[in-house]
């Protein structure tokens, strides 16, 4: 448990950085990203280095699972979004702060970026590293709230209702996944191939 511990510290100032109002606008967002992601996820490798056949076990059908679970999540956001900009004053221009680091780079950077390193890096931490760490120390229902509850509180720092609720429902839907499936190939298909959407193809705003 040590690892987790330390490696969800560096995660917590790693987001810290990427999303606080003191550091945020200092930096280019999908840079500082692919680097955090890129030390997270290869330190879940390497701790995880025991177990990684088991954890990235393959199956042809995970990449259709993938991509109609991106689908779906995306469907939700979308409804989401039409609900939440009715009912929430702050919520159309919460989104609006999400979608403000698109300006930082261009939208085929930004796209290759989500599909090829940040999405997969991420689920490679987050599920393949923390959350199998903490289902086995709590069970698997516990472990998969807790990673889920961590995913989305390192996002806190961003002050933004949305994101949080965003990071929230999304470390619960991957985290889910990968309870079912047992590996982290579809959640990180799905993690991918949502973010390009959202972000680059069909963003909601």
């Amino acid at each position: 448990m040590t690892s987790v511990v330390w490696l969800c510290a560096l995660a917590t100032l790693f987001w810290f950085v990427l999303f606080s109002p003191w550091t945020a606008p200092r930096l280019n967002f999908w840079l500082v990203m692919a680097l955090a992601t890129a030390v997270l996820s290869a330190a879940g490798l390497w701790c995880q280095r025991e177990k990684l056949r088991e954890i990235y076990a393959f199956n042809p059908s995970h990449i259709l699972i993938g991509l109609l679970s991106a689908l779906f999540l995306y469907a939700i956001f979308w409804v989401g979004n039409l609900v939440s900009t009715q009912i929430f004053q702050f919520a159309r221009p919460e989104i609006a702060d999400i979608y403000s680091t698109r300006a930082q780079a261009s939208p085929l950077t930004i796209g290759l970026l989500l599909l090829f390193w940040v999405g997969p890096a991420e689920e490679i931490f987050w599920r393949g590293f923390v959350q199998e760490r903490l289902c086995g120390r709590y069970g698997r229902t516990g472990g998969y709230l807790a990673a889920s509850f961590v995913y989305a509180a390192i996002h806190v720092f961003g002050f933004n209702v949305m994101l949080f609720m965003a990071s929230l429902l999304c470390g619960l839907f991957w985290g889910a996944m990968y309870l079912k499936y047992r590996s982290v190939w579809p959640g990180l298909i799905s993690h991918a191939v949502w973010d390009v959407m959202i972000f680059v193809v069909i963003p909601v705003q």
